[in-house]
């Protein structure tokens, strides 16, 4: 089976982090950037927790915790985590059980943050020590100017969706565009056309 990849808007939504320990303090960071309102409820937090300025609930998972919850982050114990996944299950809601494939429904992966450019790798849980790497591998791939790309870009889809350019026809002019940065002498418009 495979899986479905997406990117989540989680800004201003409710969500659920489920232990207290230093794997799902490592989650508040990427959540928080996020925009997400989080909830810790765990009967015990660890320091960075309690210091991240996020809602903790002082004690063990209750079912309504998912009440309002857009996503949850499983960081308990097996038990504990697939107590979440089957409540979670009965509402809908997807469940990122960190390190415990079988509690999980969503699965993060390896990502690359980079002047408004995100890439996610996933082994669907299954090596997460090979998504690390192979971020690592990427990143040390992508252009130092990933910011003009970005621009260029930008500029481009304005461009052509002012002018009803078709779908089919915009890769080959942003790939010309892209070229036309390291062109010396070459001034074009986003189009890839000369000016």
């Amino acid at each position: 089976m495979q899986m479905f990849p997406t990117f989540l808007r989680l800004n201003g939504r409710d969500v659920l982090v489920v232990g207290g320990g230093p794997v799902a303090a490592s989650k508040l960071a990427a959540l928080a950037a996020a925009g997400a309102r989080i909830t810790v409820v765990a009967p015990d937090v660890c320091a960075a927790i309690a210091e991240a300025g996020v809602r903790v609930e002082r004690r063990g998972f209750l079912e309504s915790d998912l009440d309002g919850a857009w996503f949850v982050v499983a960081a308990a114990t097996r038990e504990v985590n697939a107590d979440v996944a089957r409540a979670a299950e009965a509402r809908r809601v997807f469940v990122n059980a960190v390190d415990d494939p079988p509690s999980a429904s969503a699965y993060l992966g390896g990502v690359v943050r980079r002047d408004g450019v995100t890439i996610a790798i996933s082994t669907s849980g299954d090596a997460p020590a090979l998504a690390g790497l192979l971020r690592e591998g990427i990143d040390a791939l992508l252009p130092a100017d990933l910011d003009r790309w970005i621009e260029t870009s930008r500029e481009a889809r304005r461009d052509w969706k002012a002018r009803g350019v078709p779908m089919e026809n915009r890769r080959p002019l942003l790939l010309q565009a892209l070229n036309d940065i390291y062109t010396p002498g070459v001034k074009t418009r986003p189009t890839g056309i000369e000016a």
